[in-house]
């Protein structure tokens, strides 16, 4: 049976750097899944990689085309900013090919809604606050434009997002402690062959 893995954590938990290696793990035979934004793209970001980075307008005619699976939208401090997984091909779970993505809490209920719960695994990373933050602001400041405030606003929206009890209403009782990168990759990638 096919399955559509969802890799999700708090902002820098560290999971692009993890769903890039478990996509290179050729053992686990993942697919990507590419999301889709409205948000503006960042720097070392390209279109159709991490985002389809798209308008507001697309978005609109993808919802009336009943083709959004799930959306989220986020206001921050530059406006409303919509995250969204479309209904556009790349998942096909009548097959044999497993799929892997990064979503939210949130984004992972409205995927096991619309796929089914046999279908769709939550993989949670998480890491300590304070080493998350650190993380956060050292890749801000790499940006050509850092955006501390929105910075803020998504590290305080992440403790309310990821509450223990909305993880454990989700059925998300697995933790991927993310304090050593390579353990937790080799963690989740046994998770993933275990499945």
């Amino acid at each position: 049976m096919a399955r559509l893995y969802v890799l999700m954590g708090k902002s820098a938990s560290g999971k692009d750097t993890i769903y890039r290696r478990l996509l290179e793990d050729m053992q686990l035979k993942l697919k990507p899944v590419v999301p889709y934004t409205t948000r503006p793209i960042r720097s070392g970001e390209e279109d159709g990689r991490e985002y389809y980075f798209v308008g507001e307008a697309r978005l609109r005619e993808l919802e009336a085309e009943g083709r959004v699976v799930e959306h989220r939208v986020y206001q921050t401090v530059y406006g409303a900013w919509h995250y969204f997984t479309v209904d556009d091909g790349q998942i096909a779970l009548s097959g044999a090919q497993d799929y892997l993505m990064i979503d939210t809490l949130a984004g992972y209920l409205q995927l096991r809604e619309y796929f089914g719960a046999e279908h769709v695994v939550p993989l949670y990373v998480e890491v300590e606050d304070g080493l998350r933050l650190a993380r956060a602001v050292e890749r801000e400041r790499g940006q050509q434009q850092p955006k501390y405030a929105e910075l803020c606003r998504r590290f305080l929206a992440d403790e309310e997002d990821f509450a223990p009890d909305k993880l454990a209403q989700a059925g998300v009782l697995v933790r991927y402690p993310n304090e050593d990168l390579e353990e937790c990759i080799v963690a989740v990638a046994a998770a993933v062959k275990r499945s």
